[in-house]
């Protein structure tokens, strides 16, 4: 896999903020801000997934209700 490259311009406070952190993890920059990307990815990822789900059991239970009269009918 090729490494692709993504630029970030920040103001100097979150500049000096990161290098010290990654600093004092242990991390270079770069992997620092990796890792902080992919765990905002999998926030936002989790995020749209369980709204989805809601979105998703709403419309199921909506359905459900629909039918609900209509599951005795023509049963004797």
């Amino acid at each position: 896999m090729q490494a692709k490259t993504v630029s970030l311009r920040t103001d100097e406070a979150l500049f000096e903020q990161t290098r010290a952190l990654a600093e004092a993890s242990g991390q270079k920059r770069s992997e620092y801000l990796r890792n902080a990307v992919r765990e905002k990815n999998a926030r936002v990822l989790a995020k749209h997934l369980a709204a989805l789900s809601t979105e998703l059991a709403t419309d199921h239970l909506c359905f459900n209700e629909s039918i609900e009269g209509c599951l005795a009918e023509g049963i004797d």
